[in-house]
Order: C-alpha cells, then sequence, then structure tokens
C-alpha cells in the first residue's frame, strides 16, 4: 500500500505538468520565461508541484503577486522535502553497517 501511496505522490504532480504543458504549450511556454524546453522539463523532473502551482496561479500581464507566492513557497518546500526526505528516512533506519 506504501508503494502505491508514493506511486501516485510523485506521479500525479509530473502527469498534471505534461498535460498542461501539452495541451497549452504557447502558455506554459510565456509563463516561464519562454523558454520552450528547459524551464518545463527542469520543473517536470525536479520541481513538479511548485513548477504546478507556478503555472496553474498565473495571471497575464500581471505575473504572481500576494498569497500566490505563498503557494509557490509551499510547493517548493514539498518538492525539497519529497527530494531529501527519503534519504533522511533511510539514514534514520540504517542499513546495519557499523563500520
Amino acid at each position: 500500500m506504501g508503494c502505491l501511496f508514493a506511486f501516485f505522490a510523485l506521479g500525479i504532480p509530473r502527469m498534471a505538468v505534461l498535460l498542461l504543458w501539452m495541451a497549452r504549450p504557447e502558455y506554459f511556454a510565456s509563463v516561464l520565461s519562454n523558454s520552450w524546453l528547459l524551464g518545463p522539463v527542469v520543473g517536470f523532473f525536479f520541481l513538479p508541484i511548485a513548477t504546478l502551482l507556478f503555472v496553474l496561479l498565473w495571471t497575464p500581464n500581471v505575473g504572481l503577486t500576494g498569497l500566490d507566492w505563498l503557494f509557490v513557497g509551499i510547493g517548493l518546500l514539498l518538492d525539497l522535502a519529497a527530494i531529501f526526505g527519503s534519504g533522511w528516512f533511510q539514514r534514520r533506519s540504517g542499513s546495519g553497517y557499523k563500520g
């Protein structure tokens, strides 16, 4: 059951970013500084939740304001927790090696 949860937790944000990028590539590229490939690919692999929130909260000709940045920051923290949390958990559980 834990593997299924991990699969959905890691897969859903990436699938949403991919579907949004395929559905509206011009909007996605305009939001991410006119970089057609670099911004979305880096966001897809390393920061999918923050990228998804950034694109969804973006307002044309205005950008992000106020609480939008708070939500993107929370997404960034969630991404970083997913990246670094698993290594911390593995270190805490120990491998049995005492050398």
